[in-house]
């Protein structure tokens, strides 16, 4: 005999299939809500009869229905309903495709996982962007500090949300033994570059001229980022990390702020990269003005 949660879970999948044919422009939604919805009844029926009753509907499914509902999805939709069953459901139905929880779903770590679900509704990143970033271990690379605020809810600055090490990526294996071959590298995917930063950066200029007294300077990349309403300047560095690279990003933040910026802009920003970091020598030398990354190339 077939229960009661089996036909509500039949139904739903059948008035899914069905939408799916006749309402194009909103089939994802109806399917991320009907996944929910039979996630709860899933759940609710192994609490009644016990685990085995999965295994049972997904038998009678595949005849029935389709055979996409087998053991794995069903439990999948379960595990789903369980994940976000707290979190407000407006914003997940409209917002997110099942394809992007099919990707957050196997992560294990709760507070990584609403990382990169929060990215998905905050920057509306779509699938293989989300895979990407999870392949690359974003969340991992970021700062103990910034996760921190990020649990919290805190404010966040451009350089709290710039992962370390910065993925470079190489797809020639060029070797990198000077400034300007790493520059050039970044150049020929900038827009990659740009993303791996973090979000909303845009591009002002490569060996961005600027004049201090009688002499020229170059800013090896000037970037503006739109979110945080500031510009970005980005020092390049094949070697460990030395004191004097500090001081000489503070040179070029100190003249953007003075003759670049707007009124209505907010501080300029540092991110110095370096081959390595040395934390012992950052330490006194820091700069809350400035992050300073190490790069990996990828």
């Amino acid at each position: 005999m077939i229960d009661k949660y089996y036909n509500e879970i039949k139904n739903n999948f059948i008035d899914d299939e069905i939408y799916s044919k006749v309402k194009d422009y909103s089939k994802e939604k109806h399917r991320v809500e009907t996944y929910y919805k039979n996630g709860k009844l899933l759940n609710d029926a192994e609490n009644h009869y016990g685990e085995n009753i999965i295994k049972k509907y997904s038998k009678n499914l595949i005849k029935e229905v389709n055979k996409k509902y087998n053991e794995r999805t069903l439990r999948r939709m379960r595990q789903f309903y369980r994940k976000f069953c707290n979190v407000k459901w407006s914003t997940m139905s409209t917002k997110l495709s099942w394809s992007h929880y099919t990707e957050l779903l196997p992560i294990k770590n709760e507070d990584e996982m609403m990382y990169y679900y929060n990215l998905c509704i905050n920057q509306h990143i779509d699938v293989r962007s989300l895979r990407e970033k999870i392949k690359n271990s974003e969340y991992r690379r970021l700062p103990i500090e910034t996760r921190n605020k990020i649990i919290l809810d805190d404010k966040l600055e451009v350089k709290d949300l710039v992962p370390n090490p910065i993925l470079i990526r190489n797809k020639n294996n060029i070797e990198i033994v000077t400034e300007k071959a790493l520059h050039n590298l970044i150049l020929e995917d900038i827009e990659s570059f740009m993303k791996e930063l973090g979000n909303s950066f845009s591009f002002i200029g490569s060996e961005y001229k600027i004049k201090i007294g009688e002499r020229n300077y170059y800013i090896d990349l000037l970037l503006f980022n739109i979110k945080f309403n500031c510009y970005v300047v980005i020092e390049l560095k094949v070697t460990e990390f030395k004191a004097e690279y500090i001081s000489q990003v503070q040179k070029y933040i100190n003249y953007i702020d003075r003759n670049v910026k707007e009124q209505f802009n907010n501080d300029t920003m540092g991110i110095l990269i370096c081959k390595r970091e040395n934390r012992f020598v950052i330490e006194y030398c820091s700069d809350e003005r400035i992050a300073v990354r190490e790069y990996e190339l990828a």
